[in-house]
């Protein structure tokens, strides 16, 4: 069994305290229920607990932060977020990561000094890092909460049924996902922060899922028919070091053959197969040729991306005494993008089978790059790469959670479409103007390939906004999205879903849905009002939530 943390049992612990004080109850009451403990729900905690409110949040899996933690995927974020377009609390937690390493780890006085400091140099960002840092850290900003007894944390939890009455949520009701105890929560709000739109069905909330038509959004990218089960594919990511001159070859996967030989029947065309050191442009869709070599230290100039580099989230040079240590790299690429099938929409039984299909080709790709990998000396396969069990907290090596990019939708009072916030036409204007923004994102609209067999789609998008109303059903009055499952379209989705965006989008929900106690109205009702709208809108600004943009160049 791998160790938890110490502020991981602890926390667990008084969480688990909380319940055993009534026995075990079947039935707790709070002000604002969180389901789904993902980087947006931990935000929308957050959000909630600053003003006062009493919060019980869950999630299904041992650790809480979603993308940032149990999926362990680094932050993807936008060129300035070193100096803005970030909530205050978002940066906050960027710096908080800075300052546990330079507190609990020996760096060397190069590292110490480096500003912006990046702890694993990996080229996707400036803050990759290792998983159980940023759950160290989710960890000690819920901890003063937990501990006096205002959150009640609920993890190993996953909900499964919803009472309703009338347009509202009365209760939800979770179930540990090993001991079957259920409990059902009470409350008069509720955030859906699961990670795929999981309280939507079980609430009978109207919301979309995959691609809608080019005829309902106006999105110039979309199919020209609804394809609702055209869903990017998950990817169920890993850690892996490289120990030159050892053996840590992987028992071969059971369904190695089939994708050591898979050629990938995409629209566009793939270029060859989906095991190669070769893939899609995301911009052009030409192929594009990359490289992997784990002995470097930093990519040459001229060169094709070293994809063992770009995930990086454990640099060893930045560590005293670095020779007897070993980089680390998060393995979250195209070669391990799975979309034969989806997580949702179908039964349990086909979550499974596709679960267990996106876990055995992320085994294939490690286990085809530790045996028969082309290399730049002549060579094939690198046999010391190992799985870093170590990283995931897992049994297998594997992510506890896939990497999910398209949850279920809500129906939205507002949706946002790709001609709001694309460049083309909008160069000289930016993005379009929200008078109900709760918060900012930047980055590309960045489709994966997609279940339907579409090839990416990838378009240049301007410095956004995050309007309210993409946080509110059309008709259920006390639940609000907080996380990928919000009014966005299939396009725009794929510049709304990564990290510091989920943050704002879950910090927002969180302090709209204390706001609505505060005020005793509706979030519906508090939009439609000038004043209330204004008012709540200066108060997440002193919160440190940003509303607009300043003029900035499109990416």
């Amino acid at each position: 069994m791998h160790r938890r943390s110490f502020l991981q049992t602890t926390l667990t612990g008084l969480a688990a305290t909380t319940v055993a004080a009534n026995s075990r109850p079947k039935e707790l009451k709070t002000e604002i229920a969180i389901i789904g403990g993902s980087t947006g729900g931990c935000a929308a905690a957050l959000g909630a607990l600053r003003e006062g409110r009493r919060v019980v949040m869950t999630e299904e899996c041992r650790w809480v932060g979603g993308q940032l933690t149990s999926q362990l995927v680094p932050p993807d974020e936008h060129p300035w977020m070193e100096m803005f377009g970030g909530t205050r609390s978002y940066r906050n937690y960027r710096e908080a990561v800075r300052g546990y390493y330079r507190s609990h780890f020996s760096l060397t006085e190069e590292a110490r000094t480096q500003t912006p400091f990046n702890p694993g140099g990996g080229s996707v960002s400036g803050m990759t890092h290792e998983p159980k840092v940023s759950l160290a850290v989710i960890e000690w900003l819920l901890a003063p909460y937990v501990s006096s007894g205002q959150l009640t944390l609920l993890t190993e939890f996953r909900p499964v049924a919803v009472t309703v009455g009338g347009d509202r949520i009365l209760a939800v009701t979770v179930e540990h996902m090993l001991e079957k105890h259920r409990i059902t929560i009470a409350a008069p709000y509720f955030v859906d922060a699961t990670e795929q739109g999981d309280l939507l069905p079980l609430a009978k909330c109207e919301f979309v899922t995959g691609a809608e038509s080019r005829g309902q959004t106006g999105d110039p990218s979309a199919p020209s028919a609804p394809q609702p089960e055209n869903i990017q594919s998950f990817t169920v990511c890993f850690a892996m070091d490289y120990r030159d001159g050892e053996n840590h070859v992987i028992s071969k996967p059971e369904d190695y053959a089939f994708w050591r030989d898979y050629v990938p029947a995409m629209k566009p065309a793939w270029p060859g197969k989906l095991l190669a050191w070769h893939m899609s442009n995301p911009i052009t869709l030409e192929r594009r040729v990359v490289d992997f070599d784990p002995r470097e230290d930093a990519g040459k100039a001229n060169a094709p991306l070293n994809l063992w580099l770009y995930r990086r989230i454990r640099r060893r040079k930045n560590f005293v005494n670095w020779e007897q240590d070993a980089d680390v790299s998060l393995v979250n690429w195209p070669q391990n993008d799975y979309w034969l099938g989806n997580l949702h929409g179908g039964s349990e039984a086909e979550a499974a089978k596709h679960l267990r299909g996106g876990k055995q080709l992320s085994l294939s790709l490690l286990y085809w790059m530790q045996t028969e990998a082309p290399r730049a000396d002549g060579k094939a396969g690198w046999p010391g790469l190992r799985l870093r069990h170590d990283q995931a907290g897992t049994e297998d090596g594997l992510a506890m959670y896939p990497y999910i990019r398209e949850s279920r939708r809500i129906q939205a009072e507002f949706t946002v479409t790709e001609q709001m916030v694309a460049t083309k036409g909008r160069e000289a204007s930016g993005a379009e103007k929200f008078a109900d923004s709760v918060g900012i994102g930047s980055y590309r609209i960045d489709l994966h390939p997609s279940s339907g067999g579409d090839n990416y789609i990838d378009v240049s998008s301007q410095p956004f906004q995050i309007p309210m109303g993409a946080l509110i059903p059309k008709r259920l009055e006390n639940l609000l999205a907080g996380c990928k499952n919000l009014g966005v379209t299939h396009i725009t989705n794929g510049c709304y879903r990564l990290h510091p965006v989920e943050w704002n989008i879950g910090e927002s929900a969180g302090a709209l849905a204390a706001e609505a106690l505060r005020t005793g109205e509706p979030p519906r009702k508090i939009r439609r009002d000038a004043q209330m709208l204004s008012a709540f809108q200066a108060r997440l600004r002193s919160r440190g939530i940003q509303t607009e943009w300043p003029t900035l160049s499109p990416r």
